[in-house]
């Protein structure tokens, strides 16, 4: 199945799939946690967003408490994030994201190496992998910021790329 058929259901209960979500654009997935440490990521989330939403890009959030640090319902997480963070992105309800149980989604992106080469299971919240419309994958590793500059150079070539594919 194609990453575009993948069913994603959103954090109000609305069933999709990834495709109709991405819509074309150039998507940042991030699995993200409410009570991690990296949590502020959200706010460089919700600019990469503001910044690139109206270009062909957006952010989804999915919510993992397979690290054991998320609220316990979709209404605490979206309350959360939309009152401390402002987030406007598209979240998805809690997914699992290693494991035989991780969303399906997750077992297509996580076999992407990063840039040092290494493929595999997610190490932690806040993981990052950037889907170009046409499939390509690039991931970054947790601790890497999302106003990183490679995360901000390939964003920028990759809306430029699918601007250029949609034209021709």
């Amino acid at each position: 199945m194609s990453l575009e058929e993948l069913p994603i259901t959103l954090l109000g209960g609305e069933e999709t799939t990834f495709g109709t979500i991405a819509d074309g654009r150039v998507a940042l997935v991030v699995n993200v946690a409410s009570r991690c440490g990296l949590a502020p990521q959200y706010e460089q989330l919700e600019e990469l967003q503001t910044r690139y939403g109206d270009r062909g890009f957006t952010v989804i959030g999915f919510p993992s408490n397979q690290f054991l640090q998320e609220l316990g319902t979709s209404e605490a997480i979206a309350e959360y994030c939309s009152t401390t963070w402002g987030v406007t992105f598209p979240m998805t309800e809690k997914v699992k994201v290693n494991g035989k149980s991780a969303h399906p989604l997750y077992r297509q992106l996580t076999t992407t190496p990063d840039g040092e080469g290494k493929a595999g299971r997610v190490s932690w919240n806040f993981e990052k992998f950037l889907v170009h419309p046409d499939g390509r994958v690039k991931r970054f590793r947790p601790r890497t910021t999302p106003d990183d500059p490679q995360i901000i150079a390939a964003i920028e070539e990759w809306i430029s790329d699918a601007d250029t594919e949609a034209a021709g």
